[in-house]
């Protein structure tokens, strides 16, 4: 098995995450330093900082409803960072990112692969957010925000837009660019009040309390592929 997709299935970090530990010379094998290419087999000693990585765990999936101010970073020496603020028994972290200044829905688990397949541009997952911009929203602005936006060199996909009070609009994206929407927005001389993800594919934010956090329901598990 791959050392990147070794250390994720322990649960203590993402896939991605995995290789940046790599590149950093953190990850040994039977002593010996690790590279992106290294294969663990059984009965191998594989450990992060010099400390032993346990066994695989039961998977976790949880769906948290971030406060505006909270980072979305497992690296605990990050002031507010979601997993110190959850305090989860077991080692978890995030699917993605909410910026600081976002809030509403992420996901986080301790099963590095669900990570790439949530996440994968290419499956066009959509991700449905609340908008509260700085004046009135224009249907002109809402045309242009749907057809697409040219923001860090890269024109936005297609999306679906749809005003809900003068100065809040929903909208739904199938792509993650860094910090899209307020980028999208500022294009057009919107500066975004509130920010706030309601759903992730089929799973929604409902009810979920500020700060909150539940685990994902069987048939939420099921529409990720997962049976539990």
């Amino acid at each position: 098995m791959r050392i990147n997709k070794y250390i994720s299935e322990t649960g203590v970090c993402s896939r991605r995450e995995a290789d940046q530990w790599i590149e950093a010379g953190r990850i040994t094998i039977n002593g010996e330093t690790a590279t992106l290419g290294s294969k663990v087999n059984e009965g191998d000693a594989v450990c992060v900082d010099g400390q032993p990585l346990g066994e695989k765990k039961p998977g976790i999936y949880i769906a948290f409803n971030k406060p505006v101010g909270i980072t979305c970073t497992s690296e605990p020496h990050i002031k507010d960072n979601i997993v110190g603020f959850i305090g989860h028994p077991e080692r978890i972290f995030p699917i993605g990112r909410l910026d600081k200044e976002s809030e509403g829905l992420i996901l986080l688990t301790n099963d590095g692969d669900i990570v790439n397949e949530i996440l994968r541009v290419e499956n066009a997952h959509e991700k449905e957010y609340l908008v509260t911009v700085d004046r009135p929203v224009t249907d002109e602005f809402l045309n242009r925000m749907a057809s697409g936006v040219r923001i860090m060199g890269v024109m936005t996909r297609p999306c679906a837009v749809k005003r809900l009070h003068p100065n809040c609009f929903s909208i739904i994206l199938t792509q993650g660019l860094n910090r899209q929407i307020r980028r999208m927005c500022a294009t057009f001389d919107y500066r975004v009040r509130r920010l706030q993800r309601i759903r992730i594919m089929h799973i929604r934010l409902g009810t979920l309390k500020r700060g909150q956090w539940r685990n994902l329901s069987r048939e939420e598990l099921s529409g990720l592929g997962i049976h539990a």
